[in-house]
């Protein structure tokens, strides 16, 4: 079978005028336009193509990569806002369509939106949405807690900003556990700092408790060679100083400094931290 919004690896059956035909062996065929066509081929050699509706609403193969595929999110730009809808930038020669109804925000052109892309089963076209939290589920996760995740930056709120976990889950970083700018569309790693009751999950940016130490001990580490051996900060500086000069909280620093201390690797001194030699 050949999959619309997925990359397909398929046989090549024939050589035509307007390009080649390509085949699953299973009877269902594509053309492969003739721009896209390897100036060296052979009949019966596989090929690795995207395939999606061309303009005539037919499934065209193509060697282009999109920004997006079938099941995935991304942040994709809007290049115009028609009657029927916004159309956007995926990529490839035809554009990706977000209809009204499928849009958080009335989009504009020009402007970037994080999508999901999904297969709609009435026009049997492929479509995005920016109601993108829709698309999730957390009534059977499939993490647990301390799990290392996949982050996408979803949408932010008055207590922190929600995330997108695994491609599948909806998590949420309140704004005390973030120390770094980060963006709607941003792809980040975290960690599963809680699962609740109603199975919310709070993730975290950075590894947890005793599994946090080592990690931003070993970036102190780097911050102070950087600096000829000294940063004029210690465990009596404040949360804003800190935060500006390493992207960490008070407490992950305290925590940090403590296990390079206890190793001799440091010495606090009155007025910052000083490598040992």
């Amino acid at each position: 079978m050949i999959h619309l919004g997925e990359y397909n690896t398929l046989e090549i059956l024939r050589d035509t005028e307007p390009g080649l035909f390509l085949g699953d062996g299973e009877d269902n065929e594509v053309l492969l336009p003739n721009r896209y066509v390897p100036e060296v081929f052979d009949i019966g050699d596989k090929i690795e193509v995207f395939v999606y509706l061309d303009n005539e609403e037919r499934p065209v193969a193509t060697t282009d990569q999109p920004y997006i595929k079938k099941g995935d999110f991304a942040m994709l730009r809007c290049n115009q806002v028609t009657k029927f809808g916004a159309f956007l930038d995926w990529g490839l020669v035809k554009e990706l369509f977000c209809p009204f109804k499928e849009q958080a925000f009335k989009m504009k052109s020009g402007g970037w939106y994080l999508v999901y892309c999904y297969l709609d089963e009435e026009t049997e076209r492929l479509v995005a949405s920016s109601k993108t939290n829709r698309f999730l589920d957390n009534k059977e996760l499939t993490v647990s807690q301390f799990d290392e995740v996949e982050l996408i930056v979803s949408h932010p709120s008055e207590i922190g900003m929600n995330v997108i976990v695994n491609k599948k889950h909806l998590g949420l970083v309140f704004n005390d556990d973030i120390y770094k700018d980060i963006s709607v569309g941003d792809r980040l790693k975290g960690i599963v700092k809680k699962v609740r009751h109603d199975n919310k999950l709070d993730i975290s940016l950075s590894q947890i408790g005793y599994r946090n130490i080592e990690p931003n001990a070993e970036l102190i580490l780097k911050e102070l060679e950087d600096n000829s051996g000294f940063l004029p900060i210690h465990d009596k500086s404040s949360p804003e100083e800190i935060k500006d000069m390493l992207q960490m909280s008070k407490k992950t620093f305290k925590k940090a400094i403590g296990s390079l201390y206890k190793d001799r690797l440091i010495t606090i001194e009155e007025n910052g931290i000083r490598l040992n030699k």
